[in-house]
């Protein structure tokens, strides 16, 4: 028999627990303006194929997500084992997120981080609350992949690499 502890209410312990849960990172980003706009986000998730909708999750306090969700495409991009000095950038609370971060825009002002394994150009198609997170459903609108690349991972709160087994 597993014997469970009860959630107590401790950041912490389900955190711990949802470190257990390895993620790929991504950059969600677009132009607000002229100036890029970014975060990074681990808690993103294919939805459907047809049509293609994708979510990510995005907390209720985020600062840069209201100016994210008003532009009229973002971009994701999912990031390779090499950006993990991109991933702190686009996470600080203040200064330039996109100082060290190599990226170009698409004419509807998606942003995308260069050298990513995939980029998908999307809307917000609808948003649910959720605690306190938002959950963002986007769709997709292109895309493109590179799949001989390596993502970044998340997992027990620092970057991995993906190994073969």
């Amino acid at each position: 028999m597993v014997m469970l502890e009860p959630v107590t209410g401790d950041p912490a312990q389900l955190r711990q627990a949802y470190g257990c849960f390895p993620s790929g990172v991504t950059a969600l980003c677009a132009l607000d303006g002229e100036e890029p706009v970014g975060i990074a986000a681990s808690s993103f998730t294919c939805v459907s194929l047809d049509p293609g909708r994708v979510l990510v999750c995005l907390q209720n306090s985020s600062t840069t997500w209201p100016r994210l969700r008003s532009t009229p495409r973002l971009g994701v991009s999912v990031l390779a084992e090499h950006h993990n000095d991109a991933c702190r950038a686009l996470s600080l609370k203040t200064g330039d997120r996109f100082a060290r971060v190599e990226w170009s825009a698409s004419a509807g002002g998606a942003v995308f981080v260069h050298d990513a394994v995939a980029w998908l150009e999307c809307e917000v198609a609808d948003e649910v609350p959720a605690g306190d997170h938002t959950i963002a459903l986007l769709a997709v609108h292109a895309l493109r992949t590179e799949p001989d690349r390596k993502p970044l991972v998340f997992h027990g709160s620092r970057f991995q690499r993906l190994v073969a087994v």
